[in-house]
């Protein structure tokens, strides 16, 4: 059976947003799904950043992710083999991956391209999941995650804005958008 993976990324910011270029992978969410959006299997880990590893006081109250969290995290050259040990067992089955809005493709390019990583995920297909539910629900434009889950009658589970939470969540709306 194939299936999905939904990938969420939490990075350093502060009040008022950073550029990408700027931002720094501080947690990593993925869920596998099957394609009626049941977990298969999941990964989570927090990431330690090199370039400013000081949370701002809004990234901490923004995420949940506390400082110790941070301090004692490894750098994302370690955690990302792990990840991709980790996928390499899924990778047979794997139809595509998809995360809410293109933000968390973007940010992972940068990073594997800043770091010198290799990964698997670069030759498996990215699904914009934000774009795909607004051209399913013929809307004006994307809604953010919470008013997508409202707009298809479901709550958001758990903490907002940590990534296997956030993932999770994603991975409820992929069975509205993926053909049959």
């Amino acid at each position: 059976m194939p299936h999905w993976l939904v990938i969420d990324l939490e990075a350093t910011t502060d009040e008022g947003g950073w550029p990408v270029t700027e931002m720094e992978i501080i947690e990593i969410g993925a869920t596998l799904v099957d394609r009626a959006g049941r977990e298969q299997d999941h990964f989570q880990r927090f990431v330690k950043p090199t370039r400013r590893p000081l949370l701002t006081p809004f990234c901490r109250e923004l995420t949940h992710i506390s400082q110790a969290n941070i301090d004692a995290a490894q750098p994302l050259t370690e955690v990302w083999p792990a990840f991709e040990r980790w996928l390499a067992q899924h990778q047979p089955r794997l139809e595509g991956w998809a995360s809410w809005g293109d933000y968390d493709r973007k940010q992972l390019l940068q990073e594997w391209q800043r770091l010198q990583l290799d990964s698997g995920l670069s030759k498996v297909p990215h699904m914009n999941l934000k774009q795909r539910f607004a051209k399913a629900r013929r809307l004006d434009r994307p809604l953010g995650l919470n008013g997508a889950l409202q707009l298809a009658g479901m709550q958001f589970s758990g903490q907002q804005h940590r990534a296997l939470e956030d993932a999770r969540n994603t991975a409820r709306l992929l069975p509205l958008v993926l053909p049959l």
